[in-house]
């Protein structure tokens, strides 16, 4: 197992309120209560959805701009206070305190919903282009005002609005929560330099890069035994929130949830199903990969849990600080501003690497404040920890672009929150091609390759699984064997045979809090969406650096304001063509044949 000789930080939370019990916080909780509370009585003074459609005139563009300003104030302070407590649940969900205050908090967050609701029917019923003509306010939320105007249709009635929002506290919320707090607090007992150990979930999993195929196996069995104790509540908590899911789409006259899922992504059907394709196409490729990191190994064939094994001998050792050197350098290859957004993210611990018990796995970037941000990983000392937060500091650097646009402005689509993640990491990775020798380069190429097949064709079954389950979870509950033959068979569809049939991962529906949310269903796709929308933006910066330069932060800073669509065609790009995502596709297959080259020496 790798371990770091370096003591990691945690992230600064005291720039916000000096704690969760201190007075500052108890007065801005407060008035983000009584911030919600006040725009209720904005909607109830001025009628909001009391009353059928308005006459656009002086006195409604009034109100209009009135609410807008408001609803922004309120949105921004919310979701600064959410994130503040946010940070200390994910850092450690036994954390009592941090509960309680976001189960309080619950209570205005429904209402706020509420409101929202209330707003998206009132502009339903109103002119909105004849709105945007006369209000300089609204032509700034152009987009938003149509979009929301097509979502109005797509809302129950008021009253039914109110008790989804109300209920889901108890229901989708809930079970939520409990896959977290479960999942962060699972401990499993493994031997570990010939002692047993009960060891945090992260840490067994943690385990699948370690150079000995033996401990990998070993982690891998202990894993799944792990989450089949832990199956019974996961798949209650999967069946109850996919229910709601389908109940609540019906409702809302919605061809299906992925039709939901589409029109809140800013994508359509066609390039999805572009997309989709291209990645199909590229399957086999991919399994060349699989073969080849195989041999490497000295294995016939892959088994689930060799798909993240190291490849190749390195010496170099990305300890934190190495990282964040060479992010803060790399990143000033591109632009000076990006360097230094790096370098303050570091310099104001905005990061929290420490893994530890209670502390939720993998990583994020959340937005916490204007320009601000917070970034949890799990740091491991390798090209792949650095990478990470290569990954994650680019959404923070999305965020410091989206500071100038207000909360709504604001409201980006999954699909375009990974643009600038993805187009980090790529500097980052290129970067440490160009100085690497051979070895380095098989071990960075090889993790690459490693993170773009699971975007790829893992990403791709767990869509296959997710639309299967709605599927059949729309005539009756699932048990934890059919969600285990779902998984599989969605892997076996996508990996192919070049993965050993009998060592795949049965459990991966209970390892993915992404299928526990009632308000993103399919959080799957967009991942590959960013990945090669990344990749082809990356190739036009190639291609003319200048150019791509001029147009890039302002692309980011308005991915909440046009559908990703006319977004891409500023780079000229189609994304209803699968020849875009072959495109991108081609510089996957590109790295796939430099890799076979480098292992056959």
């Amino acid at each position: 197992m790798t371990t770091t000789s370096q003591s990691l930080p945690h992230w600064d939370m005291t720039a916000v309120y000096p704690s969760l019990e201190s007075a500052e916080f108890a007065e801005g909780f407060a008035n983000v209560v009584k911030e919600i509370n006040d725009l209720a009585q904005l909607l109830d003074t001025h009628h909001i959805g009391d009353k059928g459609p308005d006459v656009v005139d002086d006195s409604l563009i009034g109100i209009f701009e009135a609410l807008i300003d408001r609803y922004n104030a309120v949105i921004d302070n919310t979701r600064t206070l959410s994130t503040y407590i946010n940070c200390f649940i994910t850092t450690d969900s036994q954390d009592t305190v941090a509960q309680a205050r976001m189960s309080e908090l619950q209570r205005s967050l429904v209402l706020l919903s509420t409101l929202g609701t209330r707003m998206t029917a009132w502009i339903g019923t109103l002119d909105v282009d004849a709105l945007i003509a006369r209000s300089k306010l609204a032509s700034e939320h152009a987009y938003m005002l149509h979009k929301t105007k097509q979502q109005a249709e797509h809302l129950m009635s008021q009253d039914e609005e109110s008790l989804a929002a109300e209920l889901n506290v108890s229901s989708g919320r809930a079970w939520s929560k409990l896959h977290g707090d479960l999942t962060s607090q699972l401990l499993i007992s493994l031997e570990v330099d010939g002692r047993v150990q009960e060891l945090p979930m992260s840490v067994i999993r943690n385990l699948a890069y370690d150079t000995n195929r033996d401990v990998r196996r070993r982690a891998y069995e202990a894993e799944l035994a792990g989450w089949k104790r832990a199956a019974l509540p996961l798949a209650a908590s999967l069946n109850s929130i996919k229910n709601e899911v389908s109940v609540l789409a019906r409702r809302r006259r919605w061809e299906s949830p992925l039709a939901a899922s589409l029109f809140s992504s800013s994508i359509d059907q066609q390039t999805l199903d572009a997309m989709l394709t291209a990645a199909r196409a590229s399957f086999p490729d991919f399994r060349r990969y699989l073969q080849a990191k195989a041999r490497v190994l000295g294995l016939s064939r892959l088994a689930w849990y060799d798909l993240v094994a190291p490849v190749g001998s390195s010496e170099k050792v990305w300890e934190f600080e190495d990282a964040r050197n060479f992010i803060v350098e790399q990143f000033g290859s591109y632009s000076e501003k990006l360097s230094q957004f790096a370098a303050r993210a570091f310099c104001q611990r905005w990061i929290d690497a420490e893994p530890r018990p209670g502390k939720r796995d993998g990583a994020f970037c959340a937005s916490l404040r204007r320009d601000e941000s917070r970034i949890l990983s799990n740091f491991k000392p390798a090209f792949r920890g650095m990478s990470t937060l290569a990954h994650e500091l680019g959404h923070g650097y999305h965020n410091t672009n989206l500071a100038q646009r207000t909360a709504l402005q604001r409201s980006l689509p999954m699909t375009l929150a990974e643009t600038a993640s993805i187009f980090c990491e790529t500097i980052v990775s290129q970067a440490a091609l160009q100085r690497a020798d051979r070895q380095e380069q098989i071990v960075i190429l090889e993790e690459s390759l490693q993170n773009s097949c699971q975007i790829v064709v893992d990403i791709s079954s767990r869509f296959l699984f997710e639309q299967g389950v709605f599927a059949q979870r729309s005539k009756r509950e699932l048990s934890i064997e059919e969600l285990n033959e779902l998984m599989l068979n969605a892997q076996r569809e996508t990996y192919g045979d070049d993965l050993e049939q009998s060592l795949l991962h049965p459990y991966m529906w209970a390892v993915k809090g992404h299928y526990y949310s009632t308000g993103r269903s399919f959080y799957n796709y967009p991942y590959m969406f960013g990945l090669l929308f990344g990749l082809g933006l990356y190739a036009h910066y190639q291609r003319d650096p200048e150019s791509f330069k001029r147009g890039y932060d302002d692309l980011l800073s308005s991915t909440g304001m046009a559908d990703a669509a006319t977004l891409a065609a500023r780079f000229g790009i189609d994304l209803r063509s699968e020849a875009f995502w072959n495109a991108s596709l081609d510089i996957v297959r590109g790295d796939i044949e430099r890799f076979e080259q480098l292992i056959a020496g």
